[in-house]
């Protein structure tokens, strides 16, 4: 569905990272944030209970959420989350509805979400309280080929929906444009400002060459 994004996320850096060197990346950006909480989002319930005992086996107070535990066990990693006893709840998308955590500082995705309304969604539970919120996500493109095939088997009419909301997220992870102004333009909003300082591409200098050869070249194989 399609709706109205009310963006008011100054407050919010966003930032795509590869994902070759995921689990070190992580663990050392929470390890630089001692006491603030994050939620990182998996796509599988296997890789939140591996990643979960990952980042407690480096020192980090973490717990796992996923709709496979029994509802007791959610419930208590939730309540310690909320509560402050644990730094991080490693989690996938079953985890955040109606959460009231103002103060959460990071959301970081280890998997690329299935489509930009569940990126948004997930995204806007970080710095609720107008304090600082840092958005990281991992990206291959291998994982959108994952996804694709995921879709096999299904009706035609449901592939092509999410192979569209696949290709969306694939350009948005891909493009050198303001993450903001990207994310305003899918829901038909408009941010006017060139560079909004507050994403990876606007901070990123890039280095103008001269390069008609090479584009020669790559005309030619074309």
């Amino acid at each position: 569905a399609v709706f109205k994004s009310s963006f008011n996320r100054s407050n919010l850096f966003y930032e795509i990272r590869p994902k070759h060197n995921a689990d070190h990346d992580i663990i050392r950006f929470i390890k630089q944030r001692p006491g603030k909480s994050g939620i990182i989002y998996c796509l599988s319930r296997n890789k939140v209970e591996e990643l979960a005992e990952l980042l407690m086996a480096n020192g980090i107070k973490a717990l796992a959420y996923h709709a496979g535990m029994d509802a007791a066990t959610r419930s208590a990693n939730q309540d310690a989350f909320l509560m402050e006893q644990v730094q991080v709840i490693v989690a996938t998308i079953a985890f955040g509805m109606g959460i009231d955590k103002p103060d959460v500082r990071f959301v970081v995705h280890y998997d690329i979400p299935k489509s930009l309304e569940g990126y948004y969604q997930e995204t806007g539970r970080a710095g609720r309280d107008g304090g600082e919120g840092q958005c990281i996500c991992f990206y291959s493109p291998k994982d959108i080929e994952r996804l694709r095939k995921f879709q096999q088997g299904k009706p035609v009419s449901e592939q092509e929906i999410s192979n569209q909301l696949l290709f969306e997220t694939q350009s948005y992870a891909e493009s050198s444009i303001c993450r903001r102004k990207l994310l305003l333009h899918y829901f038909g909003e408009e941010y006017k400002t060139d560079n909004c300082g507050s994403c990876d591409n606007c901070r990123k200098t890039y280095k103008m060459v001269e390069a008609p050869e090479l584009l020669g070249l790559i005309l030619e194989t074309i």
